[in-house]
């Protein structure tokens, strides 16, 4: 009855409409909860979030005592000897009594380290395959020091350390439970990916006080000698933890510099997946009678892509994945393949994947999903990478009619709008830096190779918007400046889904990732056409157009880091004020990768060339 005559949640005039329900279980709670589209608030016993007036024992009475005393507010005083007149005297009602609860609390973290015993204990290094023994001997030998020192919580421990109820039925709710996330060596070239640290993260709901699981795990015997007893390795609080860093994890002191997280993330250790996931098992002794063919193999890679996004949902990651790749081989050159990861786990090999996946936002660390998060498996780390091109599919909303370089115009002042938003208020006023706008402070022009700029185009075959970094047009490597605008730029675009484009329209967008092997502004050709007409830079005296337009094209191509191609002209004509245009083909000896944009117009959507057709040579 109290669930159906709700409707309203808060207090005051911002209150949120609102209509009860009787759930079964916590866990239809939980399901309920995971579906939820939006973000899910959830209280802490203590922490240090979002601080908001709850009710609580007692909450009701002080509210029907307020309302009682409302209206006794005025009340007339009683008169004084030798005076006249009536006083009216006003009192102020109670206030209601609430408790200031805390949501969305950060969880309690702290990174420990596999050190030998002593004073100058060196660091001993822990084989990355074997992460599940190590979580699983950690987390059983921090249970058995709470269930000494708190034996009247051992329901509490067993659900949230162990992961499972007291009876050995099923276990409670993910979100209450303590991660232990082993944290590879990463960061550095000759890293050797073994494992020296550990981190212990408490969440603000866990009914078990932070500062005791952090007890549990000081000083935890790693390695024992058998015969003597003597402890050979035990795990001692960090005095520093830079290594979070590598991990995308927001800082939490002062003497570290704040996140801002990552939108591709590779795992370290492989994710478990679903048994529906699996993928089949070929008998060793009949490999060539059992081998899949790229039918069965693309069927398993999919199915696989479906689970990790079903991992992302559990693992509570609001944000979507743009793009996706699973494989059984590590991205770092000193991984491990998966299989080596099975031994010793209750996971088969064929449930485990190495996957890479970009998000549409930034995501903050720790990031680790999959059926094995709490055993040390689907640990993943950011990718240190700048996103070099941003393409946006037009979903609908443009004319047909409209003029390609007014919308090319539209984009970049979109674009420059949204990181001069990212980029704040700066001091001085200063301009936007050129690498966005390709003006000097003084409003002139800026010299191309002195100073690289964004390139705009629009892609008119597959009807889609390019931002394309300038060393990505010029086959070089960004410098530092670059990687710092291009990081800049990605966070200023995240969630660019209305472009206004006056009589091209109002276009809605949809950001697209780019197929480097498959698409044909970018995969690797010999032969490539005009998709957007070419100007010339430098028109040369003494020859005719066409002699004039390929020779400043193999030109062009030379500066850009390209060999020179054989160029085949047509559509040559001249525009007032601006010099030569026309469309080409271009011949290469070598397959070139793209983009090729070339020209005077190559930053606003000119001289955009693509792999001709049957012409790609991945």
């Amino acid at each position: 009855g109290l669930a159906e005559r709700l409707y309203q949640f808060g207090r005051g005039i911002d209150l949120a409409w609102a209509w009860g329900e009787m759930l079964d279980s916590e866990m239809a709670l939980e399901s309920r909860l995971a579906l939820h589209p939006g973000v899910v608030y959830r209280p802490s016993e203590a922490g240090s979030g979002l601080t908001l007036l709850c009710p609580a024992p007692g909450s009701l009475a002080s509210l029907m005592e307020r309302y009682r005393a409302g209206g006794e507010r005025f009340r007339l005083a009683e008169a004084e000897a030798g005076k006249k007149g009536v006083r009216m005297l006003f009192s102020q009602p109670p206030k209601p009594r609430f408790q200031q609860v805390a949501y969305e609390s950060p969880p309690s973290r702290r990174v420990y380290e596999l050190r030998m015993p002593g004073e100058q204990g060196a660091f001993d290094a822990w084989p990355v395959a074997r992460v599940v023994e190590l979580v699983v001997q950690l987390r059983d030998e921090a249970a058995k020091r709470l269930r000494k020192g708190l034996p009247a919580r051992q329901g509490e421990i067993e659900r949230c350390l162990i992961g499972r109820k007291a009876a050995g039925a099923d276990d409670g709710p993910a979100v209450q439970r303590v991660r232990i996330v082993p944290l590879p060596s990463i960061g550095h070239r000759h890293a050797d990916l073994a494992v020296r640290r550990v981190l212990v993260e408490v969440p603000a709901g866990c009914p078990l006080r932070a500062d005791d699981v952090h007890w549990a795990f000081s000083g935890l015997p790693v390695k024992v000698d058998e015969e003597t007893g003597e402890i050979l390795l035990d795990l001692v609080a960090a005095t520093e933890e830079k290594m979070l860093d590598h991990y995308g994890v927001p800082a939490s002191g002062t003497d570290r510099e704040p996140s801002r997280g990552s939108r591709t993330w590779r795992t370290v250790t492989p994710v478990a997946l679903p048994e529906g996931a699996m993928r089949r098992r070929i008998d060793p002794g009949r490999i060539g009678a059992e081998a899949k063919n790229g039918r069965e193999r693309l069927t398993e890679i999919h199915r696989a892509a479906s689970a990790v996004a079903q991992a992302l949902r559990h693992a509570q990651v609001p944000i979507h994945a743009e793009a996706m790749r699973v494989q059984r081989e590590p991205f770092d050159g000193k991984g491990e393949r998966v299989e080596a990861f099975a031994w010793g786990s209750r996971f088969r090999k064929e449930r485990l994947w190495h996957v890479e996946i970009t998000f549409n936002a930034p995501v903050h660390g720790p990031l680790v999903i999959g059926d094995g998060r709490f055993l040390g498996l689907g640990v993943m780390a950011p990718v240190k990478t700048v996103r070099a091109v941003h393409a946006f599919v037009v979903e609908h909303g443009l004319d047909p009619s409209a003029d390609q370089g007014h919308l090319v115009q539209a984009l970049r002042r979109a674009v420059m709008s949204r990181v001069c938003a990212e980029l704040g208020p700066r001091p001085d006023d200063r301009t936007l830096p050129a690498y966005f706008s390709g003006h000097a402070p003084d409003g002139m022009p800026v010299r191309r190779e002195r100073a690289p700029h964004l390139h705009f185009a629009f892609d008119a075959q597959r009807a889609r918007l390019l931002v394309v970094a300038p060393h990505l047009a010029d086959h070089r490597e960004p410098t530092r400046d670059e990687e710092r605008h291009l990081r800049v730029l990605d966070r200023a675009l995240v969630d660019f889904r209305d472009l206004r484009a006056g009589p091209a329209g109002r276009l809605r967008l949809h950001p697209e990732p780019i197929e480097w092997d498959s698409d044909p502004l970018f995969a690797p050709a010999f032969a490539w056409e005009s998709l957007a007409p070419y100007l010339v830079t430098r028109h040369t005296k003494g020859g005719g157009a066409a002699d004039a337009l390929t020779a400043d094209l193999v030109a062009e191509c030379r500066r850009r880091g390209m060999p020179g191609p054989q160029v085949a002209c047509r559509d040559l004509h001249g525009i007032p004020k601006l010099g030569l245009v026309g469309l080409a083909a271009l011949s290469f000896p070598v397959a070139v990768r793209g983009p090729i944009m070339l020209g005077r117009s190559r930053h606003l959507g000119g001289g955009l060339f693509e792999a001709s057709k049957g012409r790609h040579d991945g």
